[in-house]
């Protein structure tokens, strides 16, 4: 078994399409942990066939557990990790099918392989990568933001297996890997936020979390998350990056971005 397919569900019924249609015929198995999702899920899951093995489990808010609960259940020599609203594209699927096959090929070249996949010739063999960074473009409102720092959003996303594993300390975090890392070239798609109510739900999410982490004895300043923070985000989201490039989506990412520390602040002093 070489490529194993890992998602963390929960009430993803209209986005799981995503990365089962774009990686299905690439894997030799599918695990997903499913939260208790309430909606058709686990059916549509289901309806993929013999490859899909599905977890039960519960829905922390560091969701990333069930991230890790489904990498360790994994058998693939290789896991390929997806959110259950990202998709790949054909490029991208066959970047991947490259790469993977090129891993158990020593006879290749090294810059012959770089060279396919416009990366940086380096005197690295390829079969020293244990995991690779791929760039993520995310979706938010009406398109996909390419500027404001969004872009590219590289992401670990292809790893061997039994190299990663989730800190499960932070809701943006990723894995940890110990050894190479090496790049892809072509975009993963991120549908994260289509439409605005999504968007809300999952900025409550994750200040909530945010708080959650924060320790007992944590002492947030007033000047700090009011002002400061939220002025400095927005300046760097919206002038040094270019966010005013992406038009009015770029405008209010960068917006509630920066005002995400007033929620922060608010909740944490409602909780202490």
């Amino acid at each position: 078994m070489k490529l194993s397919l890992c998602i963390a569900v929960y009430n993803e019924e209209k986005n799981l399409h995503y990365p089962m249609d774009s990686a299905i015929y690439i894997v030799d198995e599918v695990i997903i942990v499913d939260g208790g999702s309430v909606d058709k899920t686990v059916e549509i899951a289901r309806s993929y066939g013999k490859k899909v093995k599905i977890i039960k489990s519960d829905n922390p808010i560091m969701f990333h557990k069930n991230k890790q609960k489904a990498i360790e259940a994994a058998q693939g020599e290789w896991i390929l990790q997806l959110d259950a609203d990202e998709e790949l594209t054909p490029e991208l699927r066959q970047e991947i099918k490259l790469v993977i096959g090129n891993q158990s090929k020593s006879a290749i070249s090294n810059q012959l392989i770089q060279k396919n996949n416009r990366l940086p010739i380096t005197d690295t063999p390829i079969t020293d990568y244990i995991a690779y960074n791929i760039p993520r473009k995310n979706r938010f409102l009406t398109g996909f933001l390419m500027k404001g720092g969004q872009y590219p959003d590289y992401t670990i996303r292809l790893y061997k297996n039994g190299v990663a594993k989730f800190p499960c300390k932070d809701v943006h975090e990723n894995v940890e890997i110990k050894g190479k890392i090496g790049y892809l070239k072509n975009p993963l798609l991120h549908y994260a936020d289509p439409d605005f109510s999504r968007y809300l739900m999952r900025w409550d999410r994750y200040t909530t979390a945010e708080v959650e982490k924060l320790p007992k004895e944590a002492k947030l300043n007033f000047f700090n998350y009011i002002i400061w923070k939220p002025k400095v985000t927005f300046f760097m989201m919206y002038f040094r990056h270019k966010g005013f490039m992406d038009g009015f989506p770029g405008f209010v990412f960068a917006l509630f971005s920066s005002i995400r520390f007033w929620v922060i602040y608010v909740k944490w002093r409602v909780k202490n």
